[in-house]
């Protein structure tokens, strides 16, 4: 992101680490050392790092940076949601959200600030793709997260469902995951990460062989090819039924299920055969489907569907053994509710992309 800069120490894995201070002529043990004050301790600043000499950290304060996402804005919503709006080192904005009791403590974070795939009912589309978030960017939410709750020390869940689509963004993400999974740091298992992604076919393909396995959430909002070209306009070049085609290909453990995000838009998705035509479409497929009604918004062209129609189109999915969930949206009142997010030069109108499917 800077170019000529020293290496970021939020972008180094442990591995990278070790290189570098064994290049440095220090004993690897520094390495360790300083990459658990990062991820365990949740430092912000060489000076921080209490335990370490003066000279070590003065060189490490000459030699590398450390960028940390600067919390702009932190709010609280009556249900207990928390929306933080931060800065980031060459001063873009992106939120990140924490939503308590899901069942768990769940963090929502960004792959990117805005997004390219825009999709017709969020308002992130609608800033187009500004750039990629880096490693440290991505990974660093989730510590600044994990600061701000007290969580440093607790289990927890993320899920890649902020701004962004996590697949467009393949190598970082993936890389921002297993510096997060690394057992010297906040040691978060792949069962708690749950990515999201509208479906670009390749790199489903290539995630199914990572040896770092999310929870998948596939965004998928229609039953024809046509709705999808309609709701999700970039996505014509994978359609809606070579998506469901690389899902029954897609590996899974025996007691996982592939996501279907399912946002509800009236008269255009929510009809009764829509809902039928669903059933079919995933059969056969270990799946589990997220309704969402749509959190109607300003710039937003469609309305969100009445509960009796919700309720009929779930009971549908039910009747036919499928395994169907409607999302209840947290912090509406902070405009923290899915699909509301979009961040026009340095200021921010509304709140984070996609919450808490599959939880």
């Amino acid at each position: 992101m800077l170019r000529d800069a020293p290496p970021d120490l939020a972008d180094l894995s442990l591995r990278d680490l070790e290189s570098w201070v064994i290049a440095a002529g220090l004993p690897r043990f520094r390495a360790r050392q300083i990459f658990r004050w990062v991820w365990k301790r949740g430092a912000t600043s060489f000076d921080g790092m209490s335990d370490l000499p003066r000279d070590l950290r003065a060189r490490l304060t000459a030699e590398l940076r450390f960028s940390t996402p600067a919390i702009e804005r932190d709010e609280q919503s009556v249900d207990g949601t928390r929306k933080l709006v931060l800065v980031l080192a060459d001063r873009r904005r992106i939120e990140c959200v924490y939503i308590p009791d899901t069942p768990a403590q769940t963090f929502c974070v960004s792959t990117q600030v805005g997004c390219a795939m825009g999709c017709a009912f969020c308002l992130t589309g609608k800033m187009g793709l500004v750039r990629h978030l880096t490693v440290g960017e991505i990974a660093g939410q989730v510590r600044v997260l994990a600061a701000a709750t007290g969580l440093l020390d607790s289990a927890f869940n993320i899920v890649l469902m902020g701004m962004g689509e996590p697949l467009h963004n393949y190598d970082a993400t993936m890389q921002a995951l297993a510096l997060l999974n690394d057992a010297e740091g906040l040691a978060l298992p792949p069962k708690r990460v749950t990515l999201s992604t509208v479906g670009l076919v390749p790199m489903l393909d290539k995630l199914a062989a990572e040896p770092l396995m999310p929870n998948l959430a596939i965004s998928l909002h229609a039953t024809t090819e046509a709705q999808r070209e309609a709701i999700v306009p970039p996505t014509k070049k994978y359609g809606l039924h070579a998506i469901i085609e690389a899902c029954r290909r897609f590996p899974l453990s025996k007691r996982s299920r592939i996501t279907f995000e399912y946002v509800l838009l009236a008269g255009v998705n929510d009809s009764l055969a829509d809902a039928r035509r669903l059933v079919k479409l995933l059969d056969g497929i270990r799946a589990k489907v997220n309704l969402i009604p749509l959190n109607a918004a300003a710039g937003i062209p469609f309305d969100r569907p009445a509960d009796a129609a919700v309720d009929a189109f779930a009971r549908v999915l039910a009747a036919k053994g499928m395994t169907v969930s409607v999302r209840r949206s947290r912090g509406r009142d902070i405009r923290a509710a899915c699909g509301q997010l979009i961040v026009e030069g340095g200021r921010t109108r509304s709140a984070a992309q996609t919450l808490a499917a599959a939880l």
